[in-house]
């Protein structure tokens, strides 16, 4: 089931820095990200994973992510850097939603492979 956690973050007059550090529950295999989404009703995603747990964090502006796990659907706002949805492997998930801004960071436990997306949805 997908869920939230709070990164932590150390703010000062020189800004802010927040840390990804022994909070995934997985190591990193793969670094991506989505940016410069110019329509806010493009849609990205419209899957889900055999294997694959991802972190999606919003490092500038916002998106929203809608989830179902086969038993739950949930709609979650990204819109703060601090924030890290946590994606299991079988959270089907849309990011949709993205401001002009918005910079989608996604961090995987697998590198890529065709073979582990499933790309029909719940029913």
């Amino acid at each position: 089931m997908a869920r939230l956690i709070k990164l932590k973050s150390n703010s000062d007059v020189r800004g802010n820095l927040t840390v990804i550090e022994k909070i995934l529950p997985f190591d990193i295999k793969r670094i991506f990200y989505i940016y410069g989404v110019e329509n806010p009703s493009i849609k990205r995603g419209g899957h889900r994973h055999k294997n694959t747990i991802q972190a999606l964090i919003s490092v500038a502006g916002s998106c929203v992510v809608d989830t179902d796990d086969g038993r739950e659907k949930k709609t979650y706002l990204l819109d703060s850097p601090e924030q890290c949805l946590i994606l299991e492997p079988e959270d089907w998930h849309i990011m949709k939603a993205f401001t002009k801004d918005c910079v989608l960071l996604v961090l995987a436990s697998e590198y890529y492979n065709p073979e582990d997306y499933v790309r029909e949805e719940y029913k």
